[in-house]
């Protein structure tokens, strides 16, 4: 059975659904339901983590090995919600795929990384006062960045971003707090992840 390391943020972890609506957790049933052995995922994640908390946590988590068959990364809502620079998160997103890598033994092949979806379509964005349209560009452009380093890496990457701003504004894709996806959006998400994945665990 191949072991399942889930690294990210409050979108990994699932902020306001019940553990079985997290993404990971519905992608690993998905994945059993078509035969693949592989186990409930570890999710190192917190709401809140920018890529550098990321890296202090896995730290933290050492030693995890090398042998996880399958590992996703979605990092980076927060360095842009801060405001952080796009060149801090290119040189810490750098890193943090490299490790990915390393976790499942080098093989580039057996990591998946999911872009940054777009907050600012939120009904949370829009009672702040905040910019979608700022929001939007500073999204895209950090995602630019992310998909740039898994090209070079050789790293799947699944574009998740439409979907998000398609449904973001609708009820009953958010969590209580407007912000946060409900299960649903999540179910789209792995729908969208699940044609990767199975290419991840078919990899040699």
């Amino acid at each position: 059975m191949k072991q399942f390391l889930a690294l990210g943020d409050s979108y990994t972890i699932g902020e306001g659904v019940a553990e079985h609506g997290r993404w990971p957790v519905q992608l690993a049933e998905a994945l059993r339901r078509e035969g693949f052995a592989i186990g409930d995922p570890r999710i190192i994640a917190t709401t809140g983590w920018t890529t550098g908390e990321l890296a202090t946590a896995i730290d933290a988590a050492e030693p995890l090995g090398n042998d996880w068959g399958f590992v996703t990364l979605l990092i980076g809502v927060n360095n842009q919600y801060r405001g952080l620079g796009l060149d801090d998160y290119r040189d810490e997103f750098r890193p943090l795929l490299d490790r990915a890598i390393a976790c499942a033994g080098g093989r580039a092949s057996r990591v998946l990384v999911l872009s940054i979806p777009d907050w600012g379509v939120t009904p949370f964005a829009t009672g702040a006062g905040r910019d979608p349209q700022a929001i939007a560009a500073g999204i895209d452009a950090f995602n630019a960045v992310a998909h740039a380093i898994c090209d070079a890496r050789g790293v799947r990457y699944v574009d998740i971003t439409p979907v998000s701003r398609r449904h973001g504004r609708e009820e009953a894709m958010l969590s209580e707090d407007a912000l946060h996806p409900s299960a649903a959006m999540y179910g789209l998400w792995t729908g969208l992840a699940l044609p990767a994945a199975r290419e991840c665990l078919r990899a040699e």
